[in-house]
Parts: structure tokens; C-alpha cells; sequence
């Protein structure tokens, strides 16, 4: 039987008066890309939010890496990475691309030497490698979503989670993002991300279909 990463039954969120997620339940095997599909407005972000540990939600089961939310939470956030929605939006806009990745590897408490032979795979495989001196800011939207992974994967995290990674993205850059991901599954990485891309949806080893709230298909995204 697959080890399970992530465990959720009956998940609750509301705002206000307007329940976001209904009484949701999925599961997620350990080293596969399981994508949560859907429109805009289906509730997604907020599960990866709540997935990542950075929202709260108002019942149900959540369970991560073993760990019960929302206690266990922040004993989980050395052993995952989160991607939040929105071209550079976890990036600093005024340093450089080599600055970005040096300084979320301080954040991670990783070793320069470790660093750097970490980076220098990372930004070869992205495209970026001769980029590296470029401030963010004057990046495009695909580059910058290279660069946000490169970050996220820094730590080289067990799981990891993308809100809607590729959205506004060209299409080499969503080819080169998704062979990044692959070759990190195959080395054991659980990933989880949301997308309203079909095409994508045929990439990952299974999916959750969600609309208004509520998950009204999972498994195989062949079926």
C-alpha cells in the first residue's frame, strides 16, 4: 500500500458567509504529481493555502508529512516548499536572479557549497544560468516563474506545493517548468499543484476535479 504525503477529509473553509471549500476529502501518495484542476474561483488556492500551512480553516482533517494541522503545521514547513499564486510573488523584485536564490537558501540554512551546487543545476535546467546577474524585475513573467521555483526548490523540499505555477506563462517556459518537475519526482518528491489547464491535468499521475467549492471527480486523469 503507497505511503500517503497528504490526508485530507471534510475540509471546511469559510469567509464571511461564503464557504470556499465544502466538506472536501482527497489523498496524496508520496512522490507523485497530484493536480487539483479546475475554473477560477473553484476554491483551489485556498486548499493549497491550507495544504501549505499559511491559512487556517474552520474543520475537517488535514494531515501532512505525518503531521495533524493545524499543530503539527509549523513542524512541517522544513519538509515542504509553497509556490503561492501570481507571477513573482514569493521573489524580490530589486535583487538579482543569483541574490533571490542566495538569499532563500540563508532563509533554508543552507551551506554556500551546498548552495551553490544546488543553484547551478537549478538555473542550467531553468535557462537562467546566464541570467543570473539580471535584477527580477526586468525578467518575464516565464522567467520569473522558473526563478520562483528555482527558490522553492532550494531546499530540495519532500513536498511541495505550486498555486496555479504556470498561469500567464509562455509555452517554452511551461515545457521546461514541467520537465524540472519530473525530474525531481523521480528522485522521490511529492508535488502538489492547482491548475486550470487541461493539457497540464494529463501530466500528473492523478487529480482531483473541483468546482464551486467541491471535489466532483478524483483519480486517474485519463478516465
Amino acid at each position: 500500500m503507497a505511503t500517503l504525503a497528504v490526508e485530507v477529509a471534510g475540509l471546511r473553509k469559510v469567509y464571511k458567509k461564503r464557504e470556499a471549500v465544502r466538506g472536501i476529502s482527497l489523498t496524496v501518495e508520496e512522490g507523485e504529481i497530484f493536480g487539483l484542476i479546475g475554473p477560477d474561483g473553484a476554491g483551489k488556492s485556498s486548499v493549497m493555502k491550507i495544504l501549505a500551512g499559511v491559512l487556517s480553516f474552520n474543520s475537517g482533517k488535514v494531515r501532512v508529512l505525518g503531521r495533524d494541522y493545524p499543530k503539527g503545521a509549523e513542524d512541517v514547513k522544513k519538509d515542504l516548499a509553497f509556490m503561492p499564486q501570481g507571477i513573482g510573488l514569493n521573489l524580490y523584485m530589486d535583487l538579482s536572479v543569483w541574490e533571490n536564490i542566495e538569499f532563500f537558501a540563508h532563509l533554508r540554512g543552507i551551506s554556500p557549497s551546498t548552495r551553490d551546487e544546488r543553484a547551478r543545476r537549478l538555473l542550467k535546467a531553468t535557462g537562467l544560468a546566464s541570467f543570473e546577474n539580471r535584477l527580477v524585475r526586468h525578467l518575464s513573467g516565464g522567467m520569473q516563474q522558473k526563478l520562483g521555483l528555482c527558490c522553492a526548490l532550494m531546499s530540495h523540499p519532500r513536498l511541495l506545493i505550486l498555486d496555479e505555477p504556470t498561469t500567464g506563462v509562455d509555452p517554452l517556459s511551461r515545457r521546461e517548468f514541467w520537465d524540472l518537475l519530473f525530474e525531481f519526482v523521480e528522485e522521490g518528491m511529492t508535488v502538489i499543484l492547482s491548475t486550470s489547464y487541461m493539457d497540464e491535468a494529463e501530466r500528473c499521475h492523478r487529480i482531483a476535479f473541483m468546482i464551486d467549492g467541491s471535489i466532483i471527480f478524483q483519480g486517474d486523469p485519463q478516465e
